[in-house]
């Protein structure tokens, strides 16, 4: 059976260090046999300054990366909206036909919202 990719959408600004705990958390909760979390950026946080416009735009195009090259199945948002760097994924996820699921209802209100925008 072919495993799932999934990339997790999380807002990271604000507290960085606080957010990344959380994604970290997302992630060993939903990794199993089937699912593998994405999250690429947890990595960038590591040498990259999420603060320094330069940066923060390197590590997003990292994350985006992940879509060009078909690499995740499903983008699964999480956090209690979707920030601004979320809502570039969300609509590359759109264009890619890439399914978005909202985990939380923050971030469901928010997709419904950029729905109607669209």
């Amino acid at each position: 059976m072919k495993k799932k990719t999934v990339f997790i959408g999380h807002p990271i600004g604000g507290d960085i260090k606080s957010n990344a705990e959380k994604v970290l958390k997302i992630c060993a909760e939903v990794h199993t046999k089937d699912i593998i979390p994405v999250a690429p950026y947890l990595i960038s946080l590591q040498y990259l300054n999420d603060e320094v416009i330069e940066d923060r735009e390197l590590g997003m195009e990292a994350n985006h990366e992940c879509f060009h090259r078909r690499y995740v199945d499903e983008l699964w948002l999480f956090g209690d909206r979707i920030s601004a760097g979320m809502e570039k994924e969300v609509l590359l996820a759109k264009e890619m036909n890439i399914p978005i699921i909202p985990k939380t209802d923050g971030t469901k209100r928010d997709l419904e919202r950029l729905e109607l925008k669209s």
